[in-house]
């Protein structure tokens, strides 16, 4: 089994080569590594138009305007960028600033939240699964954020002073805005507004990873996070302010998504391909990297309780659209199971 000794960051900035282990042997999947594509035009979805019930004819019409654009997003691109979520760009780039501050804290200090051995939470690199993997460039802090009790707070930094606080705040606000968006998607589908938000339960898993991507000798060779598709269920993403890096795959070319500093990238994983019918979509995504500039990201995971049973809403089945997916349980480890096997769990649920 390969094994990493140093960090990705420690490899940047000593000015290592990236290990052959880094290297995109392979580019047949999704084509040649592109740092520069043209930027994506991916909606954008004022999502306070969908936080009160309209009060007059006019605001009424915005939310069915607004909802349809919502439908037209999930079921084109699979993600949105969200507007009107109600934190300031003040608090945004606080949330910025903390994960910068720990990447950028010493190693020792660092390495006190490490990741064990076949662990998925705490501070490391890309974990190494098989001989033949091509890892990411990139380093990440991983946290279970809810349910609160499954916390482990010895993971959680206490450097920076404001890290454990902001991240919470972050995540609190994240939870309340995850209310909403259920709601919305199923009324953009015509459905009961909770026919979403049930099937992930009241004991819903958040997981947070906050990412580091330094910067790469070899950009077009080498990528901060390969081409996937998220097993959650909604992921919400706050991007770098300055530094763009993620793709989306849409009409078989990849897209740069743009930043706007003040907006949430909200994408959707498997299970709501899978809860949706096949009606919106789980897009296939990657960042590329740097040669030059560092670049962060803050990543929110929402998936259903692992024991919960998930599978298309009843009312999306019908005569025209035929049930196209199985019921599942414990998605997250049946897709890592069929990660190991060389499968995609997504076509292994289709009937």
């Amino acid at each position: 089994m390969l094994s990493v000794s140093k960090t990705v960051q420690e490899m940047s900035k000593d000015g290592d080569e990236p290990p052959q282990h880094y290297i995109v042997r392979d580019n047949t999947l999704f084509g040649p590594i592109d740092t520069s594509p043209p930027l994506a035009p991916i909606p954008v979805i004022d999502i306070s138009l969908f936080l009160t019930s309209p009060s007059s004819l006019h605001s009424s019409l915005q939310e069915e305007t607004e909802l349809e654009k919502l439908r037209s997003a999930l079921s084109s691109w699979g993600c949105f960028q969200a507007i009107g979520h109600g934190m300031s760009i003040e608090f945004l780039n606080k949330v910025r600033g903390v994960t910068e501050e720990f990447f950028a804290m010493p190693m020792e200090e660092k390495r006190k939240y490490s990741r064990a051995a076949g662990e998925i939470e705490g501070y490391g690199s890309d974990s190494v699964v098989s001989e033949n993997q091509v890892l990411d460039w990139s380093d990440r802090l991983s946290l279970r954020i809810y349910p609160e009790d499954q916390r482990k707070l010895r993971l959680w930094p206490k450097q920076p002073q404001s890290f454990r606080e902001t991240i919470d705040e972050y995540a609190m606000n994240i939870r309340s805005i995850m209310g909403i968006i259920f709601k919305a998607m199923a009324k953009s589908l015509k459905l009961e507004e909770n026919s979403f938000s049930k099937q992930f339960g009241e004991e819903a898993i958040m997981q947070g990873r906050l990412i580091l991507y330094p910067p790469c000798s070899k950009p077009n060779q080498v990528f901060g996070l390969k081409a996937h598709s998220d097993r959650s269920g909604v992921t919400i993403l706050l991007q770098d302010k300055q530094v763009k890096g993620l793709q989306v795959f849409k009409d078989d070319k990849w897209l740069t998504v743009p930043i706007i500093p003040h907006a949430l990238f909200l994408n959707l994983g498997d299970q709501m391909q899978i809860m949706s019918n096949g009606i919106f979509k789980s897009p296939m995504h990657r960042v590329v990297t740097n040669s030059e500039r560092e670049k962060i990201s803050v990543a929110l995971f929402n998936e259903p309780e692992p024991e919960k049973e998930i599978g298309p809403v009843d009312d999306l089945v019908d005569d025209k659209r035929p049930r196209l997916y199985k019921n599942v349980k414990n998605y997250a480890r049946f897709n890592y199971e069929c990660f190991q096997k060389g499968l995609v769990a997504l076509d292994t649920v289709k009937f």
